[in-house]
């Protein structure tokens, strides 16, 4: 198998273990075109969770200073948000690292 194959689809695999890390240094030190592509791909693709992150803490600080009784229902939505969205990338980057390492 060749290297840039399996570069290329343990950037997609880095979901598991090394999140927006492993693509960030195989897109820096990789001298392959297609390599930092997917690299690229991979890095955008475990940073889209990260989106909801600021709207949740503003609606967490919101709902807590002014109603500290109640439930932060807002919050809580966005955190259920979250988990979709981090169960759909993984679910893509493992299509994604599938198919890098079946093609010829």
């Amino acid at each position: 198998m060749e290297t840039r194959k399996v570069l290329s689809g343990l950037c997609y695999f880095s979901v598991f273990f090394a999140g927006f890390l492993f693509p960030l240094v195989v897109m820096l030190a990789s001298g392959d075109d297609m390599t930092k592509r997917h690299a690229k791909s991979a890095l955008l693709s475990h940073l889209i969770p990260l989106i909801p992150l600021p709207v949740m803490i503003i609606a967490l600080i919101n709902e807590i200073s002014n109603n500290p009784d109640q439930v932060p229902v807002f919050t809580i939505g966005t955190a259920i948000v979250m988990v979709i969205i981090s169960i759909i990338v993984v679910i893509w980057n493992v299509i994604k690292g599938v198919k890098v390492f079946v093609q010829e």
